[in-house]
């Protein structure tokens, strides 16, 4: 793998973690598109290493008032403020993507990276996005969550092992479901990574830090990934601010369209 390469497929990840358009989709695919060398779902969930420093940087206030209510629940055992309950929630929220995540590795390194099944998800998820986004009330913050809300962003962040379907993308259509603003579901499937990415990067990185040929593409990877994805978190909770998930849906249509053209032609 070139220098080149690696900084493309980095920005590619942190890009597209945090906007709903599926990281592992395009990570999966611009090897496949560009004839480049398949670095594999191990380098892949390096590049998270990235992402996870983005979002630990970009909320290094919350995590502090989360860590500090986790002590306190720990200490007191007691459930009383807003920021102990959202730690509560990411832990309930982290459950099934965990579970998930370790029943389909096999088929998430192998079945699931097929082109065909990638765009079919792209064009499907996105339709999906678009509809709920577009008929849910925007009736709920963030802090009017329970248990329940955070058990079905859980769920349907296992289905992000499929790439395609994006993590963000199906934890924000979670959220909207639930009728969270656009800002709320946003920032709680931010939040949600963090948990999930973590312990992926600690089962797939001891892995990869044997191979010194790879140790220079990975760091300029994560790097760009760290910066890439820090700039889309703030870019995505302004644009939030004013605008829908339509652009975003648009894209994956127009992205599985185009990867089931290629498909057809190379046969």
């Amino acid at each position: 793998m070139t220098l080149f390469q690696a900084l493309v497929l980095g920005v590619l990840q942190g890009v597209a973690e945090f906007l709903p358009i599926s990281s592992s989709a395009h990570l999966a695919l611009a090897p496949w598109i560009f004839g480049w060398p398949e670095p594999g779902l191990s380098f892949d969930v390096a590049l998270h290493l990235g992402t996870l420093v983005a979002v630990l940087g970009y909320f290094r206030a919350e995590w502090v008032r989360l860590a500090g209510a986790a002590f306190e629940i720990v200490r007191t055992r007691r459930i009383d403020t807003p920021e102990q309950r959202r730690a509560v929630y990411l832990v309930l929220a982290t459950i099934p993507g965990a579970i998930g995540g370790l029943l389909l590795e096999k088929y998430a390194e192998s079945v699931f990276r097929a082109p065909w099944l990638i765009a079919t998800a792209l064009i499907v998820m996105g339709i999906v996005l678009w509809v709920v986004d577009r008929t849910a009330r925007e009736t709920r913050p963030l802090g009017a969550m329970r248990a329940r809300d955070a058990w079905l962003f859980g769920f349907a962040q296992v289905f992000a092992l499929i790439p395609g379907v994006s993590r963000s993308g199906s934890t924000m259509t979670a959220g909207r479901a639930l009728t969270f603003d656009r800002e709320s579901a946003a920032t709680f499937s931010f939040l949600m990574s963090m948990p999930i990415i973590a312990a992926a990067a600690v089962l797939k990185v001891p892995h990869l830090l044997h191979d010194r040929a790879l140790a220079l593409p990975l760091l300029v990877g994560v790097l760009a990934s760290a910066v890439s994805g820090w700039l889309a978190i703030g870019a995505l909770l302004r644009y939030l601010t004013r605008r829908s998930f339509g652009v975003f849906a648009l894209y994956r249509i127009a992205l599985g369209a185009i990867v089931l053209a290629l498909v057809a032609l190379r046969g």
